[in-house]
C-alpha cells in the first residue's frame, strides 16, 4: 500500500482497566457488550494478549512506541515523561487526534506528544487525587466526534481512551440499575460508548474501510489474589488484556488467534498495514502475521513488570515472562504457573519445574530493568537536592531484602479504606488508618504523601509539611508532587528561600512549580522574574487556574488594576461550577485589591469577605478588609476583623499580620497590645521577635 490516499483511517480504542475474562467475546456471560462483540465479529480476536505493565501511562507509552517500559523510560504514572527523541505512532501519522479520559493520560503528563489535537477535557478538582480525575466516556466521545467531522475525508489516526471500568466503579444509568456488579456495569457503559463511535463512523462512511484496534492497557485484580485494583501484582487477571484488530474491508472477520500476542505488537501492526518503515527497531510483530498457539515449538517470550510497589511502598518490584503456556513471576518468592491447567494461577509449580524457572529468570535478568531516578541525569537538580539535605544520607536503608508484595498485600486494602474515608470526608479516620500503616512500615513514600494531603485538609499545615518532607526525603527527591507540596507549605509559612529551592528542584518534572516560583518572586518584589515564571506556568497549566490567579496579583503589583479585574472575571467564568472553590481565595483577595484601588469600596469589601469565606487562613484578606474599613472611618469594624483573623488562626503569623495592619493604620497602642499578647504565647517566634525590634 502506498500513497496517502490509499491509507485507511485508523481508530485505536483503549478501554482502561478492562479484563479480557470479563467480556462475552472471551467467554464471560455476566454482561452484555454488543458493540465489542461486533468489533470482534468483524475483526481478528487474539485470545491471549498481554500488557507489559500494570499502570496506565507506561502501558500506553509502550502501545505508542512499540518499546518496553525500560526501553522508553516511562515506569510510572507520575514523575516520568517520554523522551522527545523517541518516535510515536502519533508523530508518524497525520492528521492525528487523541482524546483522553483520565489525568494519567492527560496533556499535562505529556501523553499528547505528536498529536495534532489532544483533548483530555478533565474536570479538575483540587480535592480529588489526580488518579481520580476522569471524564465520562460519552463526553470523551463527543469531543472525538466533533474532531472526526473535520477529518473524515483524510486518512486520519484517532485515539479514543475510555476510563470505564476503572475504579471507583460508578456506572451511569441505566447500567447501574441493570448490573449488580458495578464493574460489569462500567464495562457495559464503555461498550455503549464504543457502539456510539461505530455509529458515528458508519454515518461518515468510514467504518468498513477503517483499521480499528480495540484493547486495554491492563486488567483488574478484583480480589482474585487479594488485590482489588491493579497497582501491585502482575498475575494473569492484570496483564492479560482484550485485543481485537478489525482489518480494512472486513478481511479475516471472525478469526480467533490462540498464539500469544502483546501490546508491543500494535505499533508494528499499524506500520505494517500502512506499508511504513518504523523509525526505530521494534521488537514486536505484525499481528496480521501472527500464527500458532501457546504450545508452538519456539513460543514467544512476553515480558511485564510492576515497579509501583517499589516506588510507592518500598517493597520489591516484580517482573514476569509469559512463554507459551508458562507464566513465571520473579519476586523474593518467585512463582511459576501453567496457564492451561491453572488459568486462575492458584498452584505454584516452581518446585517441580525449577529448571524452567531458572531459565526464565535468566531471560529476565538479561533485560536491563534498572529503575533509574527521574533526577539521576540532572547534576543541577542533584546538587540542589543535596544542598537541601535530601541526598546527604537520605532515608535510612532497609535492612535485608525488600518485602515481597504478596506478604504485604493486606496493607493495600487498608490504604484503600483510607482513600474511601477521604472521599466521604472522614479525615480523622483516614489519618488514623494512614498512621497505623506507617507505624508498621515508616518508609512507605506514597503513604506519607497521602498523610500530608489529609493533614493539609484538616488545616494542620505544619504537620502536613513534615509529612510531605518525609515523602520527598524517602523518594530521594524523585517524588516531584511531594517536593512541590513542600515548597507550597514553606511559602505559606513565610520561608521564601527554602520554598524557592524546593520548587527549583522539581520544576522540570512539575511545571506548576513555576507558579510557586512566581509567587516567591512577588513576595520579594521581583516583578520581572515573577512575570517570566507566570508565563511558563500559564503555557503548561492545562486545566489549572492557579497561574492565572497569580497573574492577577502580579498585575495589581504593577498598578494595572483594570486588567487584573478583567482577568479575574475570565478566571471566574472558566472555573464555572467546580466545587473546589476554596482555591479561589487568592483570586478574590486580588479582586478586592483591584476594586479598592478603582474606588469601588463596596464591591471590594464583598470580594475580601468572599476570600475569607473560601480561605479562612488567608491573613492578607483580613488585613486588607480591616484597612478598607479604617479608610472609611469604620475603626471598630477594622478591629473586629483583625480579632476574627487571630481567633480563626491562632498562630504567630496571624498575630504578626495583625500587628503590621494596626501599625499601617497608625494605631500603635493596639499594635503593641497585640504584639505583647503574641510574644507571651510564642516567645520564640522569629517573626514576632523581629516585629518587637522594629517600630
Amino acid at each position: 500500500m502506498s500513497g496517502e490516499a490509499l491509507r485507511p483511517p485508523i481508530v485505536l480504542i483503549s478501554i482502561d482497566t478492562l479484563r479480557s475474562a470479563r467480556l462475552p467475546a472471551y467467554g464471560y456471560d455476566g454482561v452484555d457488550t454488543p458493540a465489542i462483540d461486533r468489533v470482534a465479529a468483524d475483526g481478528v480476536l487474539f485470545e491471549r494478549a498481554y500488557s507489559h505493565v500494570n499502570v496506565t501511562l507506561p502501558s500506553h507509552a509502550s502501545l505508542f512506541t512499540g518499546l518496553l517500559p525500560p526501553e522508553h523510560g516511562v515506569r510510572d504514572n507520575a514523575g516520568y515523561r517520554l523522551d522527545e527523541a523517541i518516535p510515536t505512532l502519533a508523530a508518524e501519522l497525520q492528521p492525528t487526534g487523541g482524546f483522553g479520559a483520565a489525568y494519567a493520560l492527560g496533556a499535562a503528563p505529556g501523553s499528547g506528544r505528536g498529536f495534532d489535537v489532544y483533548d483530555d477535557g478533565l474536570r479538575f478538582d483540587t480535592r480529588r487525587p489526580f488518579g481520580q480525575l476522569q471524564r465520562p466516556g460519552v463526553e470523551t466521545l463527543a469531543a472525538a466526534s466533533d474532531w472526526l467531522g473535520g477529518v473524515a475525508d483524510t486518512p486520519f489516526f484517532l485515539f479514543l481512551h475510555l476510563y470505564e471500568p476503572h475504579a471507583p466503579y460508578e456506572p451511569p444509568a441505566p447500567f447501574a440499575e441493570r448490573y449488580g456488579d458495578p464493574y460489569d456495569g462500567e464495562v457495559a457503559a464503555a461498550d455503549a460508548v464504543v457502539g456510539e463511535l461505530i455509529e458515528r463512523l458508519e454515518a461518515l462512511g468510514l467504518y468498513d474501510d477503517a483499521l480499528v484496534l480495540l484493547l486495554s492497557d491492563h486488567g483488574e485484580g478484583l480480589m482474585d489474589h487479594g488485590e482489588m485494583d491493579h497497582l501491585v501484582f502482575i498475575y494473569r487477571e492484570i496483564i492479560q488484556v482484550p485485543l481485537v484488530v478489525k482489518l480494512p474491508g472486513g478481511d479475516r472477520a471472525g478469526e480467533r488467534v490462540t498464539a500469544n500476542a502483546q501490546l508491543l505488537d500494535v505499533a508494528p501492526t499499524v506500520y505494517g498495514i500502512l506499508d511504513l518503515e518504523p523509525t526505530v527497531g521494534l521488537s514486536g510483530s505484525n499481528l496480521v502475521d501472527l500464527d500458532g498457539g501457546p504450545d508452538e515449538d519456539t513460543p514467544r517470550q512476553i515480558v511485564s513488570e510492576s515497579v509501583y510497589p517499589r516506588l510507592h511502598f518500598g517493597w520489591s518490584d516484580l517482573a514476569s515472562i509469559v512463554e507459551g503456556d508458562l507464566h513465571f513471576i520473579d519476586s523474593p518468592a518467585p512463582e511459576l504457573f501453567r496457564l492451561s491447567e491453572d488459568p486462575g494461577e492458584k498452584k505454584n509449580v516452581i518446585q517441580e519445574e525449577r529448571a524452567i524457572a531458572r531459565r526464565l529468570r535468566t531471560v529476565l535478568n538479561e533485560i536491563d530493568r534498572t529503575l533509574t531516578s527521574p533526577t539521576q541525569d540532572d547534576p543541577e537538580v542533584r546538587q540542589r537536592l543535596r544542598s537541601l539535605g535530601y541526598l546527604s544520607g537520605g532515608a535510612p536503608a532497609r535492612e535485608g531484602p525488600l518485602a515481597d508484595p504478596k506478604s504485604r498485600i493486606g496493607v493495600v486494602e487498608e490504604l484503600s479504606r483510607a482513600s474511601r474515608l477521604i472521599e466521604v470526608g472522614e479525615l480523622a479516620g483516614a489519618e488514623s488508618a494512614l498512621r497505623t500503616v506507617l507505624a508498621r512500615d515508616p518508609q512507605m513514600v506514597g503513604v506519607w504523601q497521602q498523610l500530608g494531603d489529609v493533614l493539609e485538609r484538616r488545616r494542620r499545615p505544619r504537620q502536613a509539611l513534615q509529612a510531605y518532607r518525609k515523602a520527598f526525603e524517602l523518594s530521594g527527591g524523585d517524588l516531584a508532587t511531594a517536593g512541590l507540596k513542600t515548597a507550597e507549605l514553606l511559602l505559606r509559612d513565610g520561608r521564601v528561600a527554602e520554598a524557592r529551592e524546593h520548587a527549583l528542584a522539581v520544576v522540570d518534572r512539575s511545571p506548576m512549580a513555576n507558579d510557586l516560583l512566581a509567587q516567591a518572586a512577588l513576595i520579594e518584589g521581583d516583578l520581572e522574574t515573577a512575570g517570566r515564571h507566570i508565563e511558563r506556568a500559564i503555557d503548561e497549566r492545562g486545566f489549572q487556574v492557579a497561574p492565572l490567579i497569580t497573574k492577577a496579583g502580579w498585575l495589581n503589583r504593577q498598578g494595572r488594576f483594570e486588567e487584573a479585574l478583567l482577568l479575574s472575571d475570565e478566571i471566574r467564568s472558566e472555573f464555572g461550577d467546580r466545587e473546589d472553590r476554596e482555591i479561589l481565595g487568592h483570586l478574590y483577595l486580588y479582586r478586592g485589591t483591584a476594586l479598592s484601588a478603582l474606588g469601588q469600596a463596596s464591591a471590594a469589601e464583598a470580594a475580601y469577605r468572599e476570600a475569607i469565606e473560601l480561605r479562612p487562613e488567608l491573613h492578607a484578606a483580613y488585613s486588607s478588609l480591616a484597612f478598607l474599613h479604617a479608610l472609611e472611618g469604620r475603626g471598630a469594624e477594622a478591629g473586629l476583623t483583625l480579632q476574627q483573623m487571630v481567633t480563626v488562626n491562632p498562630n504567630p503569623a496571624a498575630y504578626a499580620e495583625a500587628v503590621r495592619a494596626l501599625r499601617a493604620m497608625n494605631d500603635q497602642r493596639s499594635a503593641d497590645g497585640v504584639l505583647g499578647e503574641a510574644l507571651r504565647r510564642w516567645p520564640e517566634a522569629d517573626e514576632l521577635r523581629l516585629l518587637a525590634g522594629s517600630p
